[in-house]
């Protein structure tokens, strides 16, 4: 069989990047990497920290919608956002004309594409990464360097990729032709659409540059040039090539499915977070990944210039970056006549819901059984597309992707055979078990040795799949959350002491109740020991075991066991806060996992979808 690897080129020591078992799909599977430059190690550690020698790779399945030959595009087709990057800054009209190209004037032409004005606004991004290492939650790993590419843009702004400064402790930016390094700032990070944003206090920087602007949605064959600083040299690199696809992709670091341009022009570790310009001049998106195969060759993919609109449109509304909101449902394709007419739907068209989010506002509307056939009055077909353009389709879930968290769609269903329209509000998927850890640093709680941390894909990864248990991974990997705030908690390791006897071996197991209470996260759990007033401590883990310790007991060994250990607190900073109860929803509690995986990637076959 053949591997292919969508790639974004990350540092081989970014503990953030998720690894995924392989998906087979259409004979093949493919890997994702988040894209950056060369890792260069701290002179001081010559050697990067691997806990476990196994590759680092998200592995996932791509998702390509096909036509519906049914439905027909025109009237009502579905065009992608045009909007210009100021336009999030609050720049002027006046200021925005001003800075518009003039087709004519900016035409690149291959023997002066050096002397092209644009250039001057692409940059080299050099980053100092601190990952945290979750195996020993209270510590981080080994710092490490990469370098990547960025943009100006208007307000004094600069866009590159989220994973170019995941785990930042130090970004600083270089222009072209200039041999200062002006220290950055990450204003805000989109995980899920890998973009981040960085601001440059020195005036000096901005100085004599103009920022670029962001063009329209390219069409196939539409020429593009790549910009950025790959491996292989200092100075600025431009490879050219055309539009060969645009469709719903895979992002790899985020783990989610936005839309995507895929481009035959050469994209290396470094180009990460670099424009592509189109023949004016004009941004049309920022190089973020690759698809890697023995069976393929150049094929490289571009956040385009509608999702970075909608990166920036957030981060102005809300002053932070919200992410892209979900459905929250599980869909299955009605190609099938059959199933079409079991269900009552007399039209070739619509999706069916199989599964529905307890945490997503569709869990007080919509059913499993519900038939989705239309999405704000544009119609879903049996294939799960809608009209994009002339002559095009595209996944249902771009639709999806065009709204902000909080905003309001309205559905078209059949139920029972009965049309109807209701309205769902959308908001950012929760996941059970994270991608990504917000803020950086996992969770932790230590009582007498006993180390209890929240799951994650990272400590998956770190610990490696081979140290957990079936039944823990199929939860992590068919386990929905039951109310927002639930996380399944962790006893990742126990240290060693006369207090816990008998209890060393255990590890990567879940707690699941604390004195018969159980637990929903480990701030709970954490409110519950500190409240605890009985003799004895009872832990309930999954397999029905049981840990008991004396409260004196652990009271008097836990300083000794901190400082036996190097550990400077017993707890994360976050666990010292107040904690606030979490309402459970009316979920019941006794189906854990479920037969459908929670992720795309996971997915065995293009018929199921999570939107």
């Amino acid at each position: 069989m053949a591997v292919a690897a969508l790639s974004s080129f990350t540092s081989p020591l970014s503990s953030s990047t998720v690894k995924f078992r392989y998906s087979f799909y259409s004979n093949s599977s493919f890997f994702l990497k988040p894209l950056h430059c060369h890792c260069k190690i701290s002179p001081s550690n010559p050697q990067p920290h691997h806990r476990h020698n196994h590759r680092e790779e998200v592995v996932g399945k791509k998702k390509k919608p096909r036509e519906c030959k049914e439905e027909k595009s025109g009237k009502g087709s579905v065009v992608g956002p045009q909007t210009a990057a100021y336009k999030s800054f609050g720049i002027s009209k006046k200021d925005k004309e001003s800075l518009i190209f003039d087709s004519k004037d900016q035409q690149v032409e291959p023997n002066n594409i050096q002397d092209s004005a644009f250039l001057n606004a692409v940059v080299k991004v050099y980053c100092t990464h601190t990952a945290p290492d979750y195996s020993l939650p209270w510590q981080k790993q080994r710092q490490y360097a990469s370098t990547g590419s960025a943009f100006m843009i208007g307000g004094r702004k600069l866009i590159t990729n989220a994973h170019c400064v995941e785990h930042d402790t130090q970004v600083k930016v270089k222009r072209r032709g200039d041999d200062r390094k002006y220290v950055a700032k990450v204003l805000a990070r989109g995980v899920d659409c890998d973009i981040a944003l960085l601001s440059v206090e020195s005036d000096e920087f901005w100085r004599d540059v103009e920022p670029l602007r962001l063009g329209r949605l390219p069409h196939l064959q539409d020429s593009v040039t790549v910009v950025g600083y790959p491996l292989g040299g200092d100075t600025i690199s431009v490879t050219k090539g055309v539009v060969s696809r645009i469709e719903v992709t895979s992002y790899a670091h985020g783990s989610s499915d936005l839309l995507g341009i895929q481009i035959d022009a050469a994209i290396n570790p470094g180009n990460s977070g670099g424009p592509a310009f189109n023949d004016q001049g004009e941004c049309i998106g920022v190089a973020f990944q690759v698809y890697r195969s023995e069976e393929a060759e150049n094929i490289g993919y571009v956040i385009p210039s509608t999702v970075v609109s909608h990166f920036l449109t957030d981060y102005e509304k809300n002053g932070r970056y919200t992410g892209f909101p979900c459905l929250g449902v599980l869909i299955q394709k009605l190609e099938n006549p059959a199933l079409r007419a079991c269900l009552k739907v007399q039209s070739n068209e619509g999706v069916l819901v199989r599964r529905v989010e307890p945490t997503s506002d569709a869990n007080n509307v919509l059913k499993e059984g519900d038939v989705i056939v239309s999405f704000d009055d544009v119609r879903v077909g049996c294939e799960g597309t809608v009209p994009f353009r002339s002559n095009e389709r595209i996944a249902f879930h771009f639709l999806i992707s065009q709204k902000f968290a909080g905003d309001t769609a309205e559905l078209g269903i059949i139920r029972a055979g009965e049309f109807m329209k209701t309205k769902i509000i959308l908001n950012p998927r929760v996941h059970l078990v994270p991608f990504h850890i917000d803020g950086g640093q996992p969770s932790y709680l230590i009582i007498a040795g006993l180390v209890f941390t929240p799951l994650s894909e990272p400590l998956i990864e770190e610990e490696c799949e081979d140290n957990w248990g079936l039944k823990l991974l199929a939860k992590a990997r068919y386990s929905l959350a039951r109310f927002k705030g639930e996380q399944l908690v962790i006893l990742s390791q126990v240290l060693a002491n006369e207090v816990n006897i008998g209890y060393e071996d255990m590890g990567n197991q879940q707690v699941l109740k604390f004195n018969g209470t159980r637990i929903k996260n480990i701030h709970h759990l954490a409110h519950l020991v500190d409240s605890c007033k009985d003799k004895y401590l009872c832990f309930e883990f999954e397999d029905s075991y049981v840990a008991v310790l004396d409260r004196e007991a652990v009271a008097a060994a836990s300083s000794s066991i901190l400082t036996d250990y190097g550990i400077p607190l017993e707890r994360s900073s976050d666990l010292s806060k107040p904690y606030v109860d979490t309402p459970e929803g009316d979920q019941p509690s006794g189906k854990e996992y479920s037969d459908s995986p929670v992720s795309n990637y996971e997915i065995g076959f293009d018929g199921l979808l999570w939107a």
